[in-house]
């Protein structure tokens, strides 16, 4: 227990030094526990930073890009990677998958830290204030962790009380009763006590629980649990969201992705990393979600892995149908998110005919290497013109599982080396457009598809390419929740919202079946939640019951 609690500080104290340049200067805790330890003013607050630091393992690492992107209407999988069930459906798809268990373990672990917290406060003796703000961030954490749980398994173990020593009676509590007894009762205490600015970049404001309150009865709003009230509830959250803290959408799309700019006026609530501590080791768990996008341009002709082009593994392909989504004459969007030339980074000779490969020029550093030209670009780039210039060039019917148009919103070219799998950006859960996004949703689902293109209208018009504001914009008659999907991709592509977007509004199976040729043979409807892992039910007194469809 105490090498538990000294590893769990030292991973708080990362949480929340995004500008710190030097080493922590670390002092040994021993012969402490949560019994002795949280009960303290100074345990108080070192326990509440190692429930943010939950976060870490999950969000900006694999097993979040796997569960959020594969298996998807706009993903599919790239030619690496060990966990392409979670794109394929088939039956490794089970409660041994290990990221089902490690997403499982994390969140509880999440949960249970944050009960700690919060049962032990009472007997903490510091300011009220101070304390009342403390209880209301793990609130919200554990309203966060517990919405993970339910979202991605469906019904679900609840506690509000901590587990201190071995437990093996678990219960599997319906997702209405966790959204009414656990996950709205703590984001309406968060609300009510937290603040609207925090000096720590990351930790819980007032709205960012208003945000993750009005997605949570968004979500409620689908299901036949529902309240009559949950739609228009979460239309005056995302308003609260838009109105009134400050937030404003960043002039340029591209803006977004300029490292030099992550605390911009558009973040609500992120995972923050430090770029010190990332690239010194201190915490391993820096952003990994630079890797993941990018086909493998370091085996090409004139190219090398380097820095700046990322390091390529290979993982999440764009699916056909998603390329389709853009119209380039009057929306950004795409030209922001992903990346169209690679230029040579080493010196190639001058190459004859061969077979049905052409003769190519001589490429010298700076030229350039591969060209993408992409969606409604592939027209112009017929084979005739491919084989008279000395890069390469590829179209859309000569994309494959290692070469693809490649995202390029997580790269990361301020690692020290090329080799360098964790990066600093910080992982965005909520942002401004997101909020204007899920309020079209809210409207639509009172339909009010006028009100909903008033919204989506204004995230098209930050997109549109000069001089085509008039034709980028929508009318009622257009939008559609189909419509409203679509639209979200073409904001939020690559940002860890499909899957669970899909899922909320019942459209998983449809639009998977439509659009994901790896997937479509094997999903079915109950992959609308994820197993229960293996280990919970082998662990739990009398067993612990499967999802339904999965084996058991």
């Amino acid at each position: 227990m105490n090498r538990k609690i000294y590893i769990i500080l030292v991973l708080a104290l990362a949480f929340f030094t995004k500008s710190c340049d030097k080493f922590i200067e670390e002092e040994l805790v021993t012969d402490v526990s949560a019994a002795s330890y949280y009960t303290t003013e100074a345990g108080l607050e070192d326990g509440v930073r190692a429930t943010y630091a939950t976060f870490k393992p999950f969000y900006g690492q694999e097993i979040s890009a796997a569960m959020t992107t594969f298996g998807t209407d706009i993903w599919t999988n790239g030619s690496d990677g060990g966990h392409k069930v979670f794109n394929l459906y088939d039956g490794g798809l089970n409660g041994e998958e290990n990221y089902i268990t490690d997403s499982w373990d994390n969140w509880y672990k999440g949960i249970n830290q944050a009960n700690g917290i919060i049962n032990r406060s009472v007997d903490v003796e510091m300011d009220e204030a101070q304390k009342n703000l403390r209880v209301a961030e793990v609130r919200f954490l554990r309203a966060f962790f517990y919405f993970n749980v339910i979202t991605t398994f469906g019904d679900a173990h609840l506690s509000l009380e901590e587990t201190e020593g071995v437990e093996i009676e678990a219960n599997k509590t319906p997702q209405s009763d966790i959204y009414s007894q656990a996950i709205i009762p703590d984001l309406e205490f968060a609300i009510a006590n937290l603040p609207i600015e925090q000096s720590d970049y990351g930790r819980a404001t007032k709205p960012a629980a208003e945000f993750l309150l009005g997605k949570v009865l968004l979500t409620r709003s689908y299901k036949d649990f529902s309240e009559t009230s949950d739609a228009s509830k979460a239309e005056n959250l995302f308003s609260n969201v838009i109105n009134d803290y400050g937030f404003t959408l960043l002039p340029n799309f591209a803006d977004l992705w300029d490292i030099e700019n992550q605390q911009n006026s558009e973040m609500v609530f992120v995972v923050p990393n430090s770029k010190s501590q990332v690239d010194s080791d201190v915490d391993p768990l820096g952003n990994r979600w630079h890797l993941y996008f990018l086909h493998e341009y370091d085996v090409l002709r004139g190219m090398t892995r380097d820095i700046a082009n990322g390091r390529p593994w290979k993982r999440h392909r764009p699916t056909d149908f998603m390329l389709t989504l853009w119209d380039r004459n009057t929306d950004s969007r795409y030209e922001s998110s992903f990346k169209h030339v690679w230029f040579a980074n080493k010196n190639e000779p001058p190459t004859d005919a061969v077979g049905n490969e052409p003769a190519r020029a001589a490429i010298t550093i700076g030229d350039t290497a591969i060209y993408i030209p992409g969606p409604g670009k592939d027209i112009d780039w017929p084979q005739i013109r491919q084989d008279n210039v000395p890069y390469l060039v590829f179209t859309n019917e000569e994309y494959t599982e290692r070469v693809y148009p490649s995202m390029n919103k997580w790269i990361d070219a301020t690692r020290p080396d090329r080799q360098k799998a964790n990066g600093q950006r910080d992982f965005i859960l909520m942002r401004l457009a997101d909020a204007w996004l899920l309020r079209a949703e809210a409207k639509l689902k009172q339909n009010n598809p006028s009100g909903a293109a008033d919204d989506i209208n204004r995230i098209r018009l930050r997109a549109a390419i000069p001089s085509q504001e008039a034709a980028s914009q929508i009318s009622a008659s257009d939008v559609d929740l189909d419509f409203l999907l679509d639209e979200r991709a073409r904001e939020l592509a690559g940002e860890g919202h499909r899957w669970l977007d899909l899922a909320r509004t019942g459209k998983l199976i449809e639009r998977t079946r439509l659009y994901n040729p790896e997937a479509s043979p094997n999903i079915q409807d109950y992959h609308a939640i994820r197993p229960i892992p293996q280990n919970q039910i082998d662990r739990a007194l009398g067993g612990y019951p499967q999802n339904p469809g999965y084996p058991q």
